[in-house]
């Protein structure tokens, strides 16, 4: 469910039922792997978010709101991890830890990147979101499977609206963001697109 204001609420029991309609494939290596990564990738953003609201969520809701909304990101991608019966990277993991070295390193760069100014947290938020949005685009390239491909797709969709957000409470703060990972053509667009429910 994506509420008016573009943030993501988790149904376990309605995902299980969607997922239920679509055969279970075998999957590939590079499903394999895109799985235990995007598990960690979605924690990576929920973790930093949620660091950067104890800093700044008394300034801006933006933070809170999408760390909440990373949560059920990580768990949907969990819930396939579990019906594949493949290990979970993140099941034993605390806040701001993670098994992935590149995401651990990645974790204490975006929280020190974020820490000085809300407008540096904001940017920091936008430029995950890019991220995100890149790496499930060319995951998607190697993924043939119907239940993970509903699943990013709807993770891509996600990113989308959180990228949407971080950028217009950059806009209210009188800042602008400049992509980093994504186009300028493909930024513009998503950017000027509503909310995607």
């Amino acid at each position: 469910m994506v509420n008016a204001d573009g943030t993501t609420s988790f149904d376990s029991t309605g995902l299980a039922s969607s997922l239920s309609t679509l055969p279970l494939e075998d999957l590939s290596e590079a499903e394999k792997a895109s799985l235990a990564y995007m598990r960690e990738e979605e924690k990576l953003a929920r973790d930093v978010y949620s660091r950067l609201d104890s800093f700044w969520g008394s300034q801006v809701r933006a933070f809170g709101n999408i760390a909440k909304s990373e949560a059920t990101h990580t768990e949907a991608v969990r819930q396939l991890l579990i019906r594949y019966s493949q290990p979970d990277p993140a099941a034993i993991l605390t806040e701001g830890m993670f098994a992935n070295a590149t995401l651990q390193q990645l974790y204490y760069d975006l929280v020190a990147q974020g820490t000085p100014s809300l407008i540096a947290a904001l940017k920091v938020g936008a430029l995950i979101e890019e991220l995100d949005i890149v790496d499930i685009r060319s995951a998607l390239e190697s993924i043939d499977n119907l239940d993970i491909r509903l699943v990013y797709e709807n993770l891509m969709k996600g990113s989308r609206n959180h990228l949407r957000s971080f950028v217009k409470t950059l806009v209210q703060q009188g800042e602008t963001y400049r992509p980093i990972y994504l186009s300028q053509e493909d930024y513009d667009a998503i950017v000027a697109a509503p909310t995607e429910r």
